[in-house]
């Protein structure tokens, strides 16, 4: 969401005749977004944005600035902490960058503005130069309020964009050349639910309308969305899953924990056996679909025992890919109020178990591909090898193949895969 949110920042900018810089020292105005769900992520943050003093002493007319999570979390706090810092945006007044930026180059003055706009925020239509890919966000705000997460105290809660602006936003992108979509939300399964905590009765999902309705959209290849919350899935939206041909067949599915008891402590308000139930209907209805979450180790209380039940149930699902975090307490949010019972060197241990297991499951499902022709979106030259390009198979795969006179960005192409690596595959076009 971050990522998007700077890039519509950073359009609203170049239309009104500003330019990008990539490097620090030529901007005459310096905006720093931030993110404050773990407390490295502040720590980074606030370490740069202090190291720009420097710079400020040399041009004491830049002007700098902090939008995000961060600066919605503590606010005019951070005018006193960093006195070279110019002014602060809240996530609900990211809109007024621009503005905000006009006025203190007129009056010099510092500033701050952190109220939670409720509304759909009007500049999130904007984007910059578009290539194959581009983002949409179609939710903001969260409803869920896990103990671990301060998402809602930070970006408000939930609310969700109209299905015609965002199919609007959508065909414009696609007639600038973009062939994929990625749709963002905290829990994009919830859209047009109106707030409404409670998992939709089957029969209903605006998010498969959603679905439906972009899956129509002449000239858009795929589709990709992140991130649902399980429970959300209903008959409704796995039928539409499985007959939208453009949606990829890949569901990032937050996990966290696979014991119950920790689930609970957590707010999850589901168990592990109606995740392994949700899996299992959607493996039913897409049968290469393949998955990706997030863990939490170490949460307070944790024990052995859970964290066996939460590495039984990753091996079970098998996923493919896993973003496994260390537990640690945010001011604000509810399990701050909890004893960290957890070691720091056996969250780590943990950690390190998961990784493992992780790999091991890679590895072996990459190698399985061999020989098999898989359709890919090309994505451009590899990062690591200037002589190949690198593209990504609709369930998520990266696959690197030796490139012909033809290809291009956007591009769908076969190809056959020859052999595979630690966290990728290897291939030649057919």
């Amino acid at each position: 969401m971050n990522e998007r949110d700077s890039e519509a920042v950073g359009a609203t900018f170049i239309k009104a005749g500003h330019t990008l810089c990539n490097i620090e020292e030529d901007a005459d105005v310096l905006l720093f977004n931030t993110c404050s769900v773990r407390d490295a992520a502040e720590r980074k943050a606030k370490g740069k944005i202090g190291y720009m003093r420097k710079l400020k002493l040399r041009k004491p007319q830049l002007i700098i600035g902090v939008m995000g999570c961060m600066a919605q979390r503590l606010g005019e706090k951070l005018l006193d902490e960093l006195p070279h810092l110019d002014f602060v945006l809240g996530t609900g007044q990211i809109h007024k960058a621009l503005e905000t930026v006009e006025k203190i180059a007129a009056e010099r003055s510092r500033f701050h503005d952190t109220a939670i706009c409720p509304e759909e925020i009007d500049m999130l239509g904007a984007h910059g130069e578009n290539s194959w890919s581009a983002q949409i966000a179609i939710t903001r705000g969260c409803n869920r309020f896990c103990s671990y997460c301060i998402v809602p105290y930070v970006r408000g809660r939930e609310v969700s964009r109209s299905l015609d602006s965002i199919i609007s936003e959508a065909k414009m992108l696609v007639a600038s050349g973009v062939k994929e979509i990625l749709l963002l939300g905290q829990n994009v399964a919830a859209y047009g639910l109106n707030g409404d905590i409670r998992p939709p009765a089957d029969g209903h999902s605006p998010f498969a309308e959603l679905l439906e309705a972009l899956n129509e959209i002449s000239g858009l290849e795929r589709i990709r969305y992140t991130s649902p919350y399980v429970s959300y899935f209903n008959d409704r939206l796995i039928g539409a899953l499985a007959h939208c041909s453009k949606v990829c067949h890949n569901i990032h599915l937050p996990l966290q924990s696979g014991s119950d008891r920790i689930l609970q402590a957590m707010n999850r308000q589901y168990t592990a056996q109606s995740y392994r139930e949700k899996v299992a209907q959607l493996r039913d209805a897409i049968p290469d679909l393949t998955f990706s979450t997030d863990v939490i180790v170490g949460f307070p209380g944790e024990e052995e025992s859970d964290f066996q039940l939460t590495r039984d149930l990753m091996n079970e699902v098998g996923f493919e890919q896993a973003f496994i975090f260390k537990y640690s307490p945010r001011p604000g949010a509810k399990s701050a109020l909890l004893s960290d019972t957890v070691s720091e060197e056996e969250k780590l241990r943990r950690n390190n178990i998961l990784l493992d297991d992780l790999q091991l499951r890679i590895s072996r499902k990459l190698a399985a591909l061999n020989g098999s022709i898989q359709e890919v979106l090309c994505e451009g030259v590899s990062t690591r090898n200037k002589s190949r390009w690198t593209g990504r198979t609709g369930t998520n795969f990266v696959v690197h193949f030796e490139p012909d006179a033809a290809v291009k960005t956007g591009d769908l192409r076969k190809v056959r895969i020859t052999r595979s690596g630690n966290v990728s595959l290897f291939g030649e076009l057919c």
